[in-house]
């Protein structure tokens, strides 16, 4: 009884972060059975997470955007032009792909500073600076792309960012070592910053979970990265796709987490106001997410471009409203304040798994966008009930 009553309060603590893995779950489940195991195999589960990618490093700056009481809707466009971009210094400008991913990224950030720029240093309303960015990248996109409406990249290093997998260095039982490697460090990275956060819980006399309910967490979450591996082991291994997908994950979920950066973000986004009058400089902490969101985007149009091998006059069309249905659907607030890293991921793998199981059962998509719609209504008015039960 005892343990019943913990894991009922632990749900009802956490309902917005468990509520995704839940929906996450009964999906992959739904489409398992809908597509007799189809959904599960090892080559959709692996083109799934690297359709997720470009989306889902959208959404982790897209968090932090949101967070602070943002919104940014020209990142879609601006990471389409990016990648044309892109394209044309590796095919007309001869610049080797090891010097384009680093210009690119800086271009990204100079961007997002710009927005940053006028939201905070001028006071447009984001949604208006973000809107008139959307226009100017995509007149931008056409006008780079317009002569042949497609560039062609050739560049097999540049297109294995994207189509690409980790070597293997052995085969054990047909399984890729190396990605069985990573798998097992994502476990270990995984239970440890768990019991640090158990610990650093305890260490300030906070309400901590029953030692039960704490171990079937990690139990749970632990088997769940382990099939997923194994999975993909089975097939060509994990791709740099998803390596770099979890490396943005890791290093944006450390900033958040455990540095004073992370912590002056979710004071400006809990109250501005408050956070200035304690000595924040909301107007910098709006710069450096601002030019987060830039530089990601960037990573994304790179992500994109190198999985079509291409550059198109209609890439990065939707990708900001992808992106943010990811955030929202991860559990960040529209409030501000509230919003996790991995959620965010979690919220971009739901997107993709819906999208990938309706086109298994071949469902039109004008009921896939009707569907989608309807998944993120459903996770705004979920954000709202439970404000409005902690109010």
């Amino acid at each position: 009884m005892h343990f019943y009553n913990g894991a009922k309060s632990l749900i009802k603590q956490n309902i917005r972060e468990y509520g995704m893995y839940i929906a996450l779950f009964v999906i992959i489940l739904i489409f398992s059975v809908m597509t007799d195991g189809l959904f599960i195999s090892s080559r959709n589960i692996s083109n799934l997470l690297d359709a997720t990618g470009y989306i889902a490093v959208l959404a982790v700056g897209m968090t932090l955007v949101i967070v602070i009481r943002h919104i940014d809707l020209s990142v879609g466009f601006a990471a389409g032009f990016m990648g044309a971009i892109a394209a044309i210094l590796l095919t007309q400008a001869g610049v080797p792909f090891y010097l384009t991913i680093p210009i690119i990224l800086v271009l990204g950030i100079a961007i997002g500073l710009l927005n940053g720029v006028l939201i905070a240093s001028i006071g447009i309303p984001s949604f208006v600076a973000s809107l008139a960015g959307m226009l100017i990248f995509r007149g931008a996109l056409l006008q780079v792309t317009e002569e042949t409406g497609t560039i062609v990249i050739d560049d097999d290093n540049f297109n294995a960012i994207g189509n690409g997998y980790i070597p293997e260095i052995a085969r054990v039982d047909d399984l890729s070592l190396l990605s069985l490697i990573v798998g097992v460090v994502a476990i270990l990275l995984y239970i440890y910053s768990r019991f640090s956060n158990r610990k650093n819980k305890l260490k300030y006399k906070f309400d901590v979970v029953s030692r039960g309910i704490f171990a079937l967490e990690l139990i749970f979450v632990s088997a769940i990265i382990a099939y997923i591996t194994w999975i993909i082991a089975g097939y060509n291994g994990f791709s740099w796709t998803v390596i770099i997908m979890l490396f943005v994950v890791i290093v944006y979920h450390f900033l958040t987490t455990k540095t004073v950066l992370g912590r002056h973000i979710y004071a400006v986004g809990s109250n501005p106001e408050a956070a200035h009058l304690s000595g924040i400089n909301v107007k910098k902490i709006t710069y450096v997410v601002f030019g987060s969101m830039g530089m990601l985007a960037g990573l994304s149009g790179i992500l994109f471009t190198s999985r079509m091998e291409s550059a198109t006059t209609t890439a990065g069309t939707l990708f900001e409203l992808d992106a943010i249905a990811a955030a929202y659907i991860g559990g960040v607030s529209a409030a501000g304040g509230v919003g996790k890293v991995t959620g965010s991921i979690i919220g971009a793998l739901v997107m993709a798994s819906l999208t990938s199981g309706m086109n298994l059962l071949g469902v039109g998509i004008s009921y896939q966008y009707m569907i989608r719609g309807g998944v993120l209504a459903a996770a705004v008015i979920f954000d709202v009930m439970t404000r409005k039960k902690r109010g």
